[in-house]
Order: C-alpha cells, then structure tokens, then sequence
C-alpha cells in the first residue's frame, strides 16, 4: 500500500506539472492520505529518544503532505478565492502570497523531512539491532 500510495503521489504531481489540474489534485491527495495513514498507524515502542524524535519529524512530513494535497486542490478549484475577493485587491494579494502555487513549497519541505528522517531511522535500528 504505501508504494501505491506513492506512485499515486508522483503521478498526480506530474499530471499537475503537465496541465492536467482538474484531476491530478484528487490522484495526489489520494496518495498523500493514504501515505499519511498508514505511516502515522506505524508505532515505535522502543526508548530510543532518537528513534522518538525522527518519528515526530517523519508525522511532521506527513501533515505537510496532507496540506500540500489540500493546497493543490485549492489552486485548481480555487474554492476560497471568492473570500479574499471581498477584501478587494489586497486580498487577492494575499491570496497569491498565501495560498497560490504554495502546495510545491509544502511538497518540497515534506519530501526533504521525510527523505532525512526515514534514512536517519534505518540507520538508527541497524544501530540498535547490532548492540543487541
């Protein structure tokens, strides 16, 4: 599952990049909760204060996935567009400071926590499983 949910995380970011916006938000936010899901179900039941510490960084990424799923959906939609409308041309400034193209910055910090924290852990149990 967590490979299906990954791949339907790169296909609906590249569906994106390559001008298909009306779909490739739900493919990409598919991917991301499932991703989300079934790593926050995963337990370390271990005292290693490390291992604990990557793993809150790890839930960290995954709330930035989920966020960049919904920040996706918001800039092909553009559901909450109307809102900033009515504070007029600030608000649209706002809009596009705040909420526009944002979803790649999320993507970003997500991907780099989640790249650092799931390398730091593997190197952390084989650190654990070798003392044993």
């Amino acid at each position: 599952m967590f490979f299906v949910a990954s791949v339907l995380m790169v296909v609906g970011a590249g569906m994106y990049v390559f001008g298909i916006h009306k779909l490739a938000p739900w493919v990409f936010a598919v991917g991301a909760f499932t991703f989300a899901a079934l790593q926050m179900q995963q337990r370390y039941e271990g005292s290693n204060p490390t291992i604990r510490r990557l793993r809150r960084i790890m839930l960290t990424a995954d709330v930035c996935f989920m966020l960049s799923a919904v920040f996706m959906v918001e800039n092909s939609y553009n559901f909450l567009l109307p809102t900033f409308y009515r504070h007029g041309i600030d608000g649209y400034n706002a809009y596009l400071l705040y909420i526009h193209n944002n979803w790649v910055v999320l993507l970003l910090i997500a991907a780099v926590l989640e790249l650092y924290s799931t390398h730091r852990i593997s190197n952390e149990l084989d650190k654990e499983a070798k003392k044993r």
